[in-house]
This record gives C-alpha cells, structure tokens and sequence, in this order.
C-alpha cells in the first residue's frame, strides 16, 4: 500500500489530495479522523494525524475544533493549479530527457503521446 523512498505520511498526505481531486471528498465535507484512517490502513495515529497537519498547513484541510477535519474551500482548485505547475517538471522533462537518450525524435514522440492520450 505504502511503498516508496517518501516518509508514510507524506504518502498519504498525497493519497488524500488524490482523493480531493477526484471528488471523493467535496468542499467542506468530513474527512476522517486520523484515528479512522489508523485503523483503516494499520499505521500509527500519529502518522496518519501528521498526513493530515501537512494538508492543514497548505490550506487543503481546516479543523473544526472537537468536530473533525474538513476540506478547504476551493482545495481542488488548488491543488490542481499546483499540479499543473508541477507536471512539467515532474512528468515532461523526464520524458523529453529519456526519450532523446534513445533517439526519439519530436513528431515521434509527439505521435506517441497522441496515440496514448485519445485510444
């Protein structure tokens, strides 16, 4: 479930930002407690309340106190803008860097990308 060189609780951290953007969890509904998703995915309260302190801090998450955890107004936006900012760092340049290590030229690559992209 958790795999990876990345800390647990930045992995969920992220797993719940997924779930943001997809829609599993809407502005201002509940998301779980940090116990809940200890017992869930079998992991340290604490890990699982740090996951969830990580996306309170970038305004992703917000407490109500003795009620729970609640998504951010515009949290998807948010984190969308910020994907969308990400993904030429994290996705194009490695693609470009290792598509010109085997020699694929632009349109091939570009055609490549087409084929995948619309099925």
């Amino acid at each position: 479930m958790f795999t990876g060189d990345n800390p647990i609780y930045q992995q969920l951290a992220a797993r719940i930002a997924d779930d943001i953007v997809a829609g599993t969890y809407a502005e201002d509904a509940a998301v779980p407690s940090s116990n809940d998703f200890a017992t869930f995915l079998h992991m340290n309260p604490a890990t699982a309340g740090k996951a969830l302190n990580v996306l309170v801090e970038q305004g992703v998450l917000y407490k109500k106190r003795g009620v729970g955890m609640f998504v951010a107004p515009g949290a998807r936006s948010q984190l969308l803008k910020q994907r969308r900012a990400d993904f030429p760092q994290q996705f194009v340049h490695p693609l470009i860097r290792e598509a010109r290590a085997v020699g694929i030229e632009p349109p091939e690559l570009a055609q490549m990308i087409k084929e995948e992209y619309i099925p």
